[in-house]
C-alpha cells in the first residue's frame, strides 16, 4: 500500500511530488534533524518525520512565502480570508468557493478559459507588486498560484514578469494548504535564504540527522537551472564528501543523462556511494518533446 504523500501548496517548478512514493522508500525511518538546502516548494520536508527542520533556499521570495505559510498555520481561516479579499478585488477565479467564469467563455475557450478569464486581473495584480518597493509574500503566493508553470520569475530590473497561467485557485490548492498548515503547526522549523555553501558553514550535526539535496540540475535547461554551473556542482559534491566524512547521512537527487547531455562530474563522483535509479517525470517546459533522462538518488547509507 502506497504511503499518503503530502503535496506542497506552492506546486512549484521542480516539485518532487510525483516521485515521492519512490524517494521515501530510500529515506531513513528515524530522523533527528532534517536539513534541506534546496527546499523549493517544500514537498520533501512535508513527507519527512523529524524532530527539527532546517530549510533553506537561495530564493528569498520563496522563503518569505514559506515563512508566511508557517505563521498562517496558527490561523488558516484568516489566511484564506486574505486570499479571498485579493482574488475578489482583482476578479480572479476561485473555484474552491464559487464558479465565476461565464459559461460563454468556457464554451468558446474550452481548454484555456481560466487564462482568458484571469489575464486582466492577474496583470493588474502583477503591476501592483512591481510598483511596490518590497514584495508582499501573500501577493507573490497568489501570483505563483495563478502564474504560468507556477514559478517565481523576475527580470533584470527586479520586476515580476511571469504571464498568467491556465490555472485556478481550486480545491486542490486549498487541500494542499490545509495539509501544510496541519503539518508545520507546532514543529521546530528554521528557514534561511542563503547560498548552500553558507547554509552549511555553521551547521553542527548529531546522530540520526539527515540531509536531502535536490540542487538545480547541471545538464538540464530549465529556468531554475540558469545560475548553476560546473563550479557550483563541484563545490556541492565536495561539500557532500565532507558530510560523509563527518558521518552524516545524505541523499542527493540528480540526473546523470538528459537529452544527449551527460553529467560527467556526477558520474565520476558517485561511484563511491549507493546509486538508486528513479523513474523520472522531469519536464522541461521549453521543450515538450520526448525526454531521454536518467534520474538517480545517491545515498551513503
Amino acid at each position: 500500500m502506497k504511503k499518503s504523500i503530502k503535496r506542497s501548496p506552492l506546486f512549484y517548478v521542480g516539485d518532487k511530488y510525483k516521485l515521492m512514493n519512490q524517494l521515501v522508500g530510500f529515506f531513513p525511518k528515524k530522523v533527528n534533524a532534517f536539513f534541506e538546502p534546496f527546499v523549493g516548494g517544500g514537498t520533501v520536508f512535508l513527507n519527512i518525520s523529524a524532530k527539527k527542520y532546517f530549510l533553506n533556499d537561495v530564493n528569498k521570495n520563496l522563503i518569505a512565502i514559506h515563512n508566511l505559510l508557517i505563521k498562517s498555520a496558527q490561523n488558516p481561516i484568516a489566511f484564506l480570508r486574505a486570499i479571498e479579499k485579493v482574488t475578489q478585488k482583482y476578479k480572479l477565479s476561485r473555484s474552491y468557493k464559487e464558479d465565476i467564469v461565464p459559461s460563454s467563455l468556457k464554451e468558446k475557450w474550452k481548454k484555456t478559459y481560466f487564462a482568458r478569464f484571469n489575464k486582466e486581473g492577474y496583470e493588474k495584480l502583477r503591476a501592483c507588486v512591481n510598483n511596490e518597493r518590497e514584495n508582499d509574500p501573500l501577493i507573490l503566493y497568489i501570483l505563483l498560484i495563478y502564474g504560468f508553470n507556477r514559478m517565481l520569475r523576475f527580470n533584470g530590473w527586479g520586476k515580476f514578469n511571469l504571464p498568467v497561467g491556465n490555472v485556478d485557485f481550486n480545491k486542490n490548492v486549498v487541500s494542499a494548504l490545509n495539509a501544510y498548515f496541519e503539518f508545520v503547526e507546532n514543529k521546530h522549523i528554521e528557514l534561511t535564504a542563503k547560498d548552500f555553501r553558507s547554509f552549511f558553514s555553521n551547521k553542527r550535526f548529531s546522530r540520526d540527522d539527515f540531509v536531502y539535496l535536490d540542487p538545480p540540475y547541471l545538464i538540464a535547461s530549465s529556468e531554475y537551472n540558469k545560475l548553476w554551473d560546473r563550479t557550483t556542482e563541484s563545490d556541492l559534491l565536495k561539500l557532500i564528501d565532507t558530510l560523509h566524512l563527518e558521518g552524516v547521512r545524505f541523499a542527493l537527487s540528480n540526473v546523470t543523462h538528459y537529452n544527449g547531455h551527460t553529467n560527467d562530474l556526477l558520474l565520476d563522483w558517485m561511484g563511491k556511494y549507493k546509486v538508486h535509479n528513479i523513474k523520472s517525470n522531469y519536464i522541461n517546459y521549453h521543450d515538450n518533446g520526448k525526454k531521454r533522462i536518467k534520474e538517480v538518488l545517491i545515498t551513503n547509507y
